[in-house]
């Protein structure tokens, strides 16, 4: 087997895509390895010896299954709280600028 590295980097760059979706012709190594420029590389994506590989799915199964179960009341305890406890958005993490009376004392503004 040939070393394609150099074939894979430059069609990644002429594709757009990263070197992992690139799929080279396993039949063709010997035409692919005879290809040393971008424009010998865009000859062989025309002719379907490089390929751009799709994107491959990214399943929200165990998303949903972690928000019925905060619906339930799961996973909310008091270790999953950010921000302090007085925080009109604790769910969110952040105070509000106009809220600022229930701001701890170490961070009122005289």
């Amino acid at each position: 087997m040939s070393m394609l590295r150099l074939q894979k980097r430059l069609a990644s760059s002429v594709l757009r895509c990263g070197k992992k979706k690139v799929w080279l012709d396993p039949n063709e190594t010997n035409e692919i390895a005879n290809a040393n420029s971008r424009q010998q590389i865009r000859k062989l994506i025309k002719d379907g010896l490089i390929i751009r590989k799709p994107v491959t799915v990214h399943s929200r199964a165990r998303c949903r299954k972690n928000t019925l179960a905060r619906r339930k009341g799961r996973h909310m305890g008091i270790g999953k709280s950010e921000g302090y406890s007085q925080c009109p958005n604790a769910r969110e993490g952040h105070m509000d600028e106009e809220n600022e009376d229930f701001a701890p004392a170490a961070q009122k503004i005289p």
